[in-house]
C-alpha cells in the first residue's frame, strides 16, 4: 500500500507540473495572437503614429491581462509599409512573449517557451 502511494505521488506530481506549464505556454500563444491582432487594428484606425504606438502597446496589455500573460514578458514591434498610416499602406505587428516555470521562487527565471504572432491590417483608404 505504501509502495503504491508513493510511485502515484512520484508519478503524478511531475506530470501535473507538466500539464500546467504545458497551459501556460498553450495560454501564452492565445494571448500572443490575440495580442498581434488587436494590436495591429487599433494602429490601423489611429491619427498619428505616436497615437497608433500608444493604442497598440495598450491593446497588447490588455489581451494579455485576459488571459494572465505577464506584460513584462512581452515584446511588441510594429512595421509600416511604405510608411504609417497612409491609406492603402499596411501595419504590421508582432508580439513575442517569453513563458517561464511556474511556482519558482523570485529571482529564478527559467524559460519553458516562448511565443509570438503577427498580424497585419491595410489602413483604409477612405478612412
Amino acid at each position: 500500500m505504501v509502495e503504491f502511494i508513493f510511485l502515484g505521488v512520484l508519478l503524478l506530481v511531475p506530470v501535473t507540473y507538466l500539464i500546467i506549464s504545458a497551459s501556460q505556454l498553450q495560454a501564452a500563444s492565445f494571448a500572443a495572437v490575440g495580442a498581434a491582432d488587436h494590436a495591429a487594428r487599433t494602429f490601423a484606425t489611429a491619427d498619428t503614429e505616436a497615437e497608433g504606438a500608444a493604442r497598440a502597446k495598450n491593446a497588447v496589455n490588455v489581451a494579455l491581462g485576459n488571459l494572465a500573460v505577464d506584460a513584462h514578458a512581452a515584446t511588441m514591434a510594429y512595421r509600416c509599409s511604405p510608411s504609417c498610416l497612409e491609406p492603402g499602406s499596411t501595419v504590421s505587428v508582432d508580439v513575442s512573449i517569453r513563458v517561464g516555470l511556474p511556482f519558482l521562487p523570485p529571482g529564478v527565471d527559467l524559460e519553458f517557451g516562448s511565443s509570438s504572432s503577427s498580424a497585419t491590417v491595410r489602413v483604409d483608404r477612405f478612412g
